[in-house]
């Protein structure tokens, strides 16, 4: 949930059910910031903060990272 006006282009912004701002996912479920050829967030600089507390190396970081592994099949 996008909680303050971050900087995030509008383009990567959705509604959730109950009006909230959302990053928006692609059909897929990746986020729409995610460049599928890096892995990387194309808006790093203007990320939301969801994503900066994000703590890299994490267990969710881990768990996340395991979902990605089919990504580079």
């Amino acid at each position: 949930m996008l909680i303050s006006d971050t900087g995030v282009p509008q383009r990567f912004i959705d509604e959730d059910a109950w009006g909230g701002q959302v990053m928006r996912r692609l059909d897929d479920g990746w986020c729409a910031a995610l460049d599928r050829d890096s892995m990387r967030c194309t808006i790093y600089e203007r990320r939301p903060l969801i994503c900066r507390e994000f703590e890299l190396g994490s267990e969710d970081c881990l768990e996340e990272r395991k979902g990605s592994e089919s990504a580079y099949q």
